[in-house]
């Protein structure tokens, strides 16, 4: 093979290379899927901040109280909208949200913010069914 014909040949497979990646969509950060609160582009370090934080801390829950078991019986699947706790939770971050933004003037509230009036310490307290709860 000629020198030409090798140029040729890095040529085109380095095209076909070039326009393969361009047709995958690009990750996303963190590539976190069904999140529904939580903003899509949360990095890694920002959810696992939330998860112990506000949840571990503030509630003083783990992690399966929210999470489903994996279906083979190995780790959890924290895609999965199987156990209702998970909706509540979200209901939760909502509730704090709206919170903040509404009564408290924050512009643009997020869940994990140090800026936040309102978390789930605000009535968790470290517990996973606060003072008050229908049937504590």
């Amino acid at each position: 093979m000629t020198m030409d014909k090798k140029l040729l040949t890095i040529a085109g497979i380095s095209a076909v290379v070039v326009l393969t990646a361009a047709q995958r969509p690009t990750p996303k950060p963190g590539g976190y899927v069904n999140l529904k609160v939580l903003p899509k582009n949360i990095s890694s370090k920002e959810l696992q901040g939330i998860m112990v934080d506000d949840f571990q801390d503030g509630l003083g829950v783990t992690c399966n109280f929210c999470h489903a078991n994996n279906p083979d019986g190995h780790g959890l699947d924290f895609v999965s909208d199987a156990k209702p706790e998970k909706e509540i939770a979200r209901k939760m971050m909502r509730m704090t949200l709206r919170l903040n933004k509404k009564d408290f003037q924050q512009k643009h509230p997020l869940i994990g913010s140090e800026g936040l009036i309102v978390t789930c310490n605000t009535c968790h307290r470290g517990e996973a069914f606060p003072e008050g709860t229908p049937g504590r």
